[in-house]
C-alpha cells in the first residue's frame, strides 16, 4: 500500500473497503428488495458521473481503501461499467475490484469485465428451481443467470461467489442443493440471513402474507399478487438462522469442516470434505460481525455512509461539484470514519427508514 494513509475508526477497526453503488436502477424486482413497480429512480443529473465516481474512488484509495466493490441496483445496467473498472484498475492503491450482480447480463459482459480488470464477482441467486425464480425475482430467468455464471467461469473470474438470501417456507429447503453445487464446481455459496429492512414503515397487509405463511402454496399465489414488497414484519417472520441452514445441509452432506478463502469477508466458511467449493454463512442477525466491519458505502448519488443500517450519510456530490480539492474530500472521508457506529441493532428491532437496499448498494 506504499505510503498511503490508513483509516481507523473510533473502535480500532481499519477501514480499507469501499462499496460503491453505481446505479439505483435494477432489471429485477426481488420481493425483499423492491416493489413490482420499482422505486422512483434518481434523475440523471443527481447521479454521479463516471468521472466523479472514479475521482472519489481514487481519493478513497489514497486513504488506504484498497478493496473496491461495485454494486447497484444492478451495476451491469451501467454502460460505462467496463470503462470505470479499467480506470480504477490503474490506481496504485487498489488491489481488488469486485462486482455484485444478479447475473442476468453476464453472458454478454463477463469477457469485457474481465478484460477491463475485474478481479472478483458475486452473483445473487435465491433459488435453483425455475418455478420459484420468477415469483421471487419477478423478472428475468433462472437459465439466463446460470448461463451468465458459466460465462464467468469460462472467463476465469475466480473466486466466484453465489449469494443466497434464505427465506422460511420459500427457499430454505434448497440449502443442501446449493451446497451440492460446491462438490464439483469451485463456487463459494454464501447464505445470507434475511435483513428486515425496507424503505418505509408501511405495514399494510398484502398478498405476501400468504407467501410467508404457506410456503409453496403462497409462492404460487404470488403470480396474482398486487406487486408489493415484503414488509419489515413479514421479513422477520420469514427469518431463517444460519445455524438452521447449516443443520439442514449437514443432514444431507454430513459434518462440514472449517475452510478459508481469500477475502472471506464477514462469512463463516466451511467445506464439504473433498468439495471443490465452499459454503459460507453471513449471519448479520444471529452472529453480529460488526466488530470486524471494515467498510464504508458510497451511494450512486454521492452520499457516503458509515454503515448499511445507519440513516446518517454525508453529501460528497455537492462539494465535488462546487470545486472541492482532493484534500477537502479526504477530510470528509475521515469525518465519516470518525463517526462510524460500533454496531447495528437489527436483533433488537432496529429499522432503517431512509433508503432501501437497492438505493444504498447491496
Amino acid at each position: 500500500m506504499g505510503d498511503y494513509e490508513q483509516l481507523r475508526d473510533p473502535y480500532g477497526r481499519i477501514i480499507d473497503y469501499l462499496r460503491v453503488s453505481i446505479t439505483d436502477r435494477c432489471n429485477f424486482r426481488c420481493v425483499y428488495c423492491m416493489p413490482e413497480s420499482g422505486f422512483p429512480v434518481t434523475p440523471k443529473e443527481e447521479s454521479l458521473t463516471n468521472e466523479e465516481l472514479v475521482r472519489l474512488i481514487g481519493i478513497a484509495s489514497t486513504l488506504g481503501m484498497s478493496k473496491i466493490r461495485l454494486t447497484g441496483g444492478e451495476p451491469l445496467l451501467r454502460k460505462d461499467l467496463p470503462e470505470m473498472i479499467r480506470e480504477v484498475s490503474k490506481m496504485p492503491g487498489v488491489r481488488e475490484i469486485s462486482c455484485t450482480t444478479n447475473g442476468f447480463m453476464l453472458t454478454q459482459l463477463a469477457a469485457p469485465l474481465r478484460e477491463a480488470g475485474l478481479t472478483r464477482l458475486n452473483v445473487s441467486l435465491d433459488t435453483l428451481k425455475p418455478e420459484r425464480f420468477e415469483p421471487i425475482a419477478r423478472r428475468g430467468s433462472l437459465q439466463e443467470v446460470l448461463d451468465g455464471i458459466q460465462a464467468a467461469f469460462d472467463e476465469g473470474i475466480l473466486p466466484l461467489k453465489i449469494n443466497c438470501v434464505a427465506m422460511k417456507g420459500i427457499n430454505d429447503d434448497e440449502a443442501a442443493d446449493f451446497a451440492s453445487w460446491t462438490l464439483t464446481k469451485p463456487v463459494h455459496v454464501r447464505f445470507i440471513e434475511l435483513m428486515p429492512m425496507r424503505w418505509s414503515l408501511d405495514e399494510t397487509p398484502s398478498d405476501f402474507d400468504a407467501f410467508a405463511a404457506h410456503g409453496e402454496k403462497g409462492l404460487l399465489q404470488l403470480r396474482q399478487a398486487r406487486g408489493d414488497m415484503l414488509s419489515d414484519s413479514q421479513m422477520r417472520r420469514m427469518f431463517v438462522s444460519a445455524e438452521t441452514l447449516q443443520e439442514s445441509i449437514e443432514k444431507v452432506h454430513g459434518p462440514l469442516e472449517p475452510a478459508e478463502i481469500a477475502t472471506n469477508g464477514p462469512a463463516r466458511t466451511f467445506r464439504i470434505p473433498g468439495a471443490k467449493g465452499t459454503i459460507g454463512f453471513i449471519s448479520q442477525i444471529t452472529n453480529d460481525f460488526c466488530s470486524k466491519c471494515n467498510r464504508l458505502r458510497l451511494t450512486h448519488d454521492g452520499f457516503l455512509r458509515p454503515c448499511l443500517m445507519s440513516d446518517g450519510e454525508l453529501d460528497l456530490r455537492t462539494p465535488i461539484r462546487l470545486g472541492a480539492s482532493d484534500n477537502e474530500i479526504r477530510d470528509l472521508f475521515r469525518h465519516v470514519v470518525a463517526h462510524k457506529p460500533e454496531r447495528h441493532y437489527l436483533a433488537e428491532g432496529q429499522k432503517v427508514v431512509g433508503r432501501g437496499m437497492s438505493q444504498i448498494g447491496g
